[in-house]
């Protein structure tokens, strides 16, 4: 039976704009199981990044819960929401958000350091992430002397850094080609498979839906469907 790492239940977010209530989300069962690569797919407004955001505790629902790795984080304070963050969560985004003037190396040193890991044990650690994304011999590049593909993966490698139970991404193939999409995802797919790492990936790129072992559609702040391969 599978595991399951992240669960919604009626999960609702409304926004105020004066006196008109606009819903994002309006009523959100969603499940993800451990090994998963979900997919969330859906017209831009539909509310696909700020069911990631909710799950990711970057944000809080007006009601509903959140429940992740077994720990409802809509109960948590901000203390207790940034803490878990730094240990369960990875975060890719589209554009990267790379330090420019760190390192490859530095950059994914960064959890590390938010999590206080020792000096001697977090470049090692870093450097073996880098080497697992094949960028070992960029380790030494700033963001501006590596292409967009390289950057992504760098991201992944900081995203994995504190070994996280689960790794949000929004449109992480968003500002790629296709070719370095395909490798992207071809990274995705080996360290589900070999590390059992788990994805929900927030998409509009078919090359990314393609290798996703379940697609959610969302509209209207709802979801229309969830479909298993």
């Amino acid at each position: 039976m599978s595991e399951t790492i992240v669960q919604t239940k009626a999960l609702v977010k409304l926004y105020w704009r004066g006196k008109i209530g606009i819903y994002a989300l309006n009523g959100v069962d969603f499940e993800v199981s451990k090994r998963e690569i979900v997919c969330v797919v859906g017209p831009s407004g539909s509310g696909k990044t700020t069911l990631l955001n909710l799950i990711g505790g970057l944000d809080k629902p007006t009601s509903g819960t959140v429940v992740v790795d077994g720990e409802d984080i809509t109960r948590l304070n901000g203390r207790e929401l940034a803490d878990f963050r730094l240990r369960k969560i990875g975060f890719v985004f589209q554009f990267y958000n790379l330090l420019p003037i760190y390192t490859a190396l530095e950059n994914v040193e960064v959890p590390l350091s938010l999590a206080k890991v020792p000096k001697d044990e977090r470049e090692p650690r870093a450097f073996e992430l880098l080497k697992l994304v094949g960028l070992a011999s960029r380790a030494d590049h700033k963001p501006d002397e590596l292409s967009g593909g390289e950057q992504q993966r760098v991201a992944i490698a900081r995203a994995l850094a504190n070994r996280p139970s689960l790794i949000l991404a929004d449109e992480p193939t968003g500002d790629l080609d296709s070719k370095s999409a395909e490798a992207l995802m071809n990274l995705i797919r080996m360290l589900r498979e070999q590390y059992n790492q788990t994805f929900i990936i927030v998409t509009h790129d078919p090359i990314v839906v393609k290798e996703c072992t379940k697609v959610y559609i969302i509209r209207d702040g709802r979801i229309k469907s969830g479909e298993a391969d």
